[in-house]
């Protein structure tokens, strides 16, 4: 019924939509007899952020036409190179990088967002290398014949994905996947597998969530497992191709994250409108880009949902060392040659300062010089791996640890 109810508010949404945004051009016509009374232009506007708010969204694209390297633009080419049910591998090159440019594993979070919400990152360091990242599939497109998705599902997609790739390609993990990520270059390197990534920068990931637990964090240990699979699991209802499976719908997590910053969003939107009000409409169209992305939410599996909040923040099994994978314990002291990077934002407040620093210690047979702590000064969460301060303070961070790592280089070298 949760889903039902959702898609007829939906329904309805979307018709106020279209009605508001058509009146909205009628009243900011010059023509429009509303203009002679001095409120046409305020009630356009007024219409224009509901139209904008209301309207429904799709899957975006990446939309990544090129690049600019050194005074230089190239266009970059995008290809899907492997596809599963669960999420496609995307390929993004240009005919400008050297022959000898790492390879880069960029894994999106499954979290309610598309990949597209980490295209500020790929732009970046596609510039000098050949980026691939995991688009997820919103699980409401996946047929039920397609199987289960979960956390062990997750790790067999990134082992898959690197083997794919080939041997020396790095790794970013954001937020979520930071978890899964880590225990797949453990797994990867019990196994001495040839294609373990050469480094894995993980970004304001939950490691250890209890070092500075976060809103986000206490909501998940303080309710019970059974309370979030009876309260927020519900089954995709017959107008998607992955009707009946249990999932849990994007637009809970959207309304989560919404509510928890409800403060700045209306002043976000309040300052769009005063933005038309004026006729500042590359303003108002900055703050509706943003929004267009934040509000493209999609469905996540229950099975892996449920798990993510048993495993990493109820139970905190892997930091405990009591994390499986099929069966069998993750041993993270098996990392002993993949270079680890750990970034955090000052002012994350959806994982907290310690929480992605704890894996640079969990990985206890590491030699300290592949090991590496980034506290970026002034960000926030998505400020780590989207805008100005990720571009010119972070992202060369990242690129110097994959210089001082890239195992193809330095065979040249040597």
């Amino acid at each position: 019924m949760l889903y039902k109810a959702y898609e007829l508010q939906r329904a309805m949404l979307t018709g106020a939509s279209v009605w508001a945004s058509v009146t909205s051009e009628m009243l900011a016509n010059p023509l429009s007899p509303f203009g002679a009374f001095g409120f046409g232009s305020v009630m356009s506007s007024a219409l224009d952020v509901f139209a904008h708010a209301a309207a429904p969204r799709g899957k975006p694209a990446f939309d990544i036409e090129s690049v600019t390297v050194d005074g230089q633009k190239h266009a970059v080419t995008e290809a899907i190179v492997l596809h599963r049910p669960f999420g496609n591998l995307l390929r993004f090159s240009h005919d400008g990088l050297a022959a000898d440019a790492p390879k880069l594993l960029i894994v999106a979070p499954m979290s309610g967002h598309y990949a597209t919400l980490l295209r500020g990152t790929v732009a970046r360091m596609a510039e000098r290398a050949t980026v691939y990242i995991t688009d997820w599939a919103d699980a409401k497109t996946v047929p039920l014949e397609a199987g289960r998705f979960d956390l062990d599902d997750y790790i067999d997609y990134l082992i898959g994905f690197l083997e794919h790739i080939g041997p020396n390609t790095h790794v970013i993990a954001v937020c979520q996947p930071s978890v899964p990520a880590l225990a797949a270059t453990a797994i990867m390197g019990a196994a001495d597998n040839p294609c373990r990534p050469s480094t894995l920068t993980m970004m304001g990931g939950p490691i250890d969530t209890r070092e500075a637990p976060t809103s986000v964090n206490d909501l998940a240990t303080t309710q019970p497992y059974s309370w979030f699979e009876n309260t927020v699991i519900a089954t995709v209802p017959a107008i998607y191709p992955g009707a009946g499976r249990k999932v849990y719908p994007g637009f809970l997590q959207l309304a989560g994250f919404m509510w928890q910053n409800i403060s700045s969003h209306m002043m976000s939107h309040y300052q769009m409108f005063e933005h038309l009000v004026a006729g500042d409409e590359d303003s108002a169209d900055s703050t509706k880009a943003f929004y267009d992305e934040y509000r493209s939410v999609c469905d996540m599996t229950a099975e892996f949902y449920l798990q993510t909040i048993e495993h990493v923040f109820q139970r905190h099994s892997l930091p405990k060392g009591e994390f499986l994978h099929r069966g069998k314990p993750i041993d993270l002291s098996a990392i002993r040659d993949t270079a680890l990077l750990a970034i955090e934002g000052e002012k994350d407040d959806i994982s907290g300062i310690g929480q992605t620093k704890a894996a640079l210690t969990l990985a206890s047979k590491l030699p300290a010089g592949r090991k590496k702590y980034h506290l970026a000064p002034d960000v926030g969460h998505y400020g780590i791996f989207n805008g100005s301060k990720w571009r010119k303070a972070i992202a060369p961070v990242v690129e110097d640890w994959m210089a001082q790592h890239d195992k193809a280089r330095l065979k040249v070298v040597a």
